[in-house]
Order: structure tokens, then C-alpha cells, then sequence
């Protein structure tokens, strides 16, 4: 019972992470009357004390990949306020810290990059399939046990850059053809102080993707600043973040308050994916988010094909050599408009 009493009084994180006591499935109600449940390490249910039929059912992960801290901490701050009676969530809600045997060591994660493991079952080959095996039951347990009548889904799945940027926080808007893009979290993103959205074109099996194609979720992957360890995070420029995370959590309904001008919003042009070793770039794997490239730019080759930037210029965003042969090597995004509707869309 040591790491149920842990999470009891309040501290998700460190109960999360000590792997020498067992893990214990349990429930209890807080203080506050919220219903409390470990569902596995590192993911704890919420349910409001007062279901009403109209409640969101809200997913918001961190650790997903384990030197990505500041997220983290957001979760547990959030975790410890509604443990601790401080915060009464208006919805249902699924608190995650993803990856508990990657955090421990502060590294990426262990075998595989594990948010490449969200299209389905994996095989059960190292501890990072495992995972996101058991965090896609996790997902499609709680979604599945929705009480709402109008089945509003969302994801906010957590991460922090490995490089610089110049957008400190942006998110990534997962493709589906499911109606994912609502107003509603556009406005949230836009008083949230999130700097860009860039909107996919192509399926990734990330875990915001995983949530938006399979249970229509308003997901996304939200990049909040830079990799450092634990203690080494200033989150006061995320605060105008977590203050937002606060009004979805614990506001029945959101306002729309639409701030284009403080919210600049990308459209991926190309995917340059590594076919072969031969693959590299003509800049530094470390350049930073975002840093654009005039047109007929050559921008790296693989196997004798030269990728040049495009007419009109491209912004190079998560630039990686030394990904695995057929995945993903950076994406090449150009800023867009869009009409706000009760969808988002880019502007044709």
C-alpha cells in the first residue's frame, strides 16, 4: 500500500517513479468528492464528484518520451492539486506519466521511440511496446467508460523539444479526417500563449494521433520548451499554459476568444522521410525549430535525390538524421491562414 499512499498524499510522481514498491490497482474519493482510481503506474482516473451527462473526457499525458521533464511536473502539479481536494475537476479526467523506466534514467526512451507506437498492438518485444500497449488499453478503457452523452473527447499529450525553436511552445494538430480541429481548442490554445500550431498532413502513429483517429478526439502534441532534468525547468513561461489547462479542467464550458494575431498556424508542405544511411542534411541536427529556408535551398540528399526548398520558402521542424530507416527525418512547414469555423481549416 506504500505507493497507493504516496499518490493519496499527493505526490503522482514520486509514487510513478519508485519502482521498488509493487503496483497496486485501487480507488478512493478525495476530499473534494472526486473519485480517484490508479488504473496502472503512472495513470491515475478522475471522475467529478457530480457527473452531469455533459462532461468532457479529457486525457492529458506527459513522459511519454523520458527526458521530456516540464510536462511532467505539469501533471503532477495538476495531479496533486486534485489528489490534495485543492482543485475540483468539472470533468473526467486521465492523468499520465508515461514512461516511468525511460524518466528514471533520463533518456529518450529504451529500445524505440515509443511515440511511434500508437497505431495499434505491438509486439511485445522491449519495455517501450509494452508501454504503449498498456497506455492505448489505458485510453480506450476510458473513453469506452464515458458517461457523456456527447462523446467530447480530448488529448493533450505533453512533450518538450530536444533542440531550440523559435516558437517556445507550439503544438502539433494530428491528421484524420475525424473533426479534430474544433474552434473551441484553437480558442484555448490562442489565450494559452501557445506561439504556432502546425497542422499535419499525413497519419503518424503518435499518441495524439492515436486518440484523434480512433476515438475522435480534440488532440494534440504540445511542445513546451526545451529538454532539461528535473529541477533544472523554469515554468513560469508556461504558466499562461498551465492557467488554461486549469479553465479546461475545472470550467464546465469555454469561451471562444479567437487571437489570430498571437497564434501563427503551419502547414506541412513536405515529409522527409530517411531511406537509406546516406541520408543527411546540409545543416546541423541541432538547428533550431522553425528556421527557414529560402527557395532553392538545398537542404540534404539521400541516396544521390537532393531535397531543395520549395517556391516560396520552407521552416525545417524536427530535423533528425539518425532516425530509424523509414521514419520520419524532419518535416518541411510554410505559415498559413485559416478560416475559423467551428473547425479550423487551412485556408485554400
Amino acid at each position: 500500500m506504500a505507493l497507493v499512499q504516496q499518490v493519496k498524499d499527493g505526490d503522482f510522481l514520486g509514487a510513478t517513479l519508485d519502482l521498488s514498491h509493487p503496483f497496486e490497482a485501487t480507488g478512493w474519493t478525495a476530499s473534494s468528492g472526486a473519485h480517484c482510481q490508479l488504473i496502472m503506474r503512472g495513470v491515475l482516473q478522475v471522475t467529478p464528484p457530480n457527473l452531469k451527462g455533459r462532461e468532457k473526457d479529457i486525457v492529458i499525458s506527459s513522459g511519454i518520451h523520458g527526458d521530456e521533464t516540464s510536462p511532467i511536473e505539469l501533471v503532477q502539479r495538476l495531479a496533486e492539486g486534485i489528489l490534495l481536494g485543492r482543485l475540483i475537476p468539472a470533468h473526467r479526467l486521465l492523468l499520465i506519466i508515461g514512461h516511468p523506466e525511460a524518466i528514471n534514467v533520463h533518456t529518450r526512451y529504451i529500445k524505440e521511440n515509443m511515440n511511434r507506437l500508437f497505431k495499434g498492438h505491438n509486439e511485445e518485444r522491449n519495455i517501450d511496446c509494452i508501454v504503449a500497449n498498456q497506455l492505448q488499453k489505458a485510453v480506450s478503457h476510458f473513453y469506452a467508460g464515458s458517461r457523456s452523452e456527447n462523446k467530447d473527447r480530448w488529448h493533450f499529450d505533453m512533450h518538450s523539444a530536444i533542440r531550440d525553436s523559435k516558437h517556445y511552445t507550439f503544438a502539433v494538430s494530428p491528421f484524420t479526417v475525424k473533426p479534430t480541429r474544433s474552434n473551441r481548442m484553437f480558442s484555448l490554445l490562442s489565450r494559452a500563449g501557445i506561439e504556432a500550431v502546425l497542422m499535419s498532413n499525413t497519419p503518424s502513429p503518435t499518441f495524439s494521433w492515436h486518440s484523434a483517429e480512433y476515438y475522435a478526439a480534440q488532440a494534440l502534441t504540445l511542445e513546451l520548451g526545451k529538454v532539461a532534468k528535473f529541477g533544472d525547468n523554469d515554468l513560469s513561461p508556461l504558466e499562461p499554459f498551465y492557467d488554461a489547462l486549469l479553465t479546461l479542467v475545472t470550467e464546465p464550458e469555454l469561451s471562444l476568444e479567437w487571437y489570430s494575431d498571437k497564434l501563427k498556424i503551419y502547414k506541412v508542405t513536405r515529409t522527409l522521410i530517411k531511406h537509406s544511411e546516406e541520408f543527411c542534411f546540409t545543416f546541423p541536427d541541432d538547428l533550431a525549430n522553425f528556421t527557414f529556408f529560402e527557395q532553392g535551398k538545398l537542404l540534404g540528399s539521400d541516396e544521390g535525390v537532393e531535397y531543395f526548398s520549395l517556391s516560396g520558402g520552407e521552416a525545417v521542424v524536427f530535423p533528425n538524421s539518425r532516425v530509424a530507416l523509414g521514419q520520419r527525418a524532419c518535416l518541411l512547414v510554410r505559415q498559413a491562414d485559416v478560416d475559423f469555423g467551428e473547425q479550423v481549416t487551412l485556408r485554400q
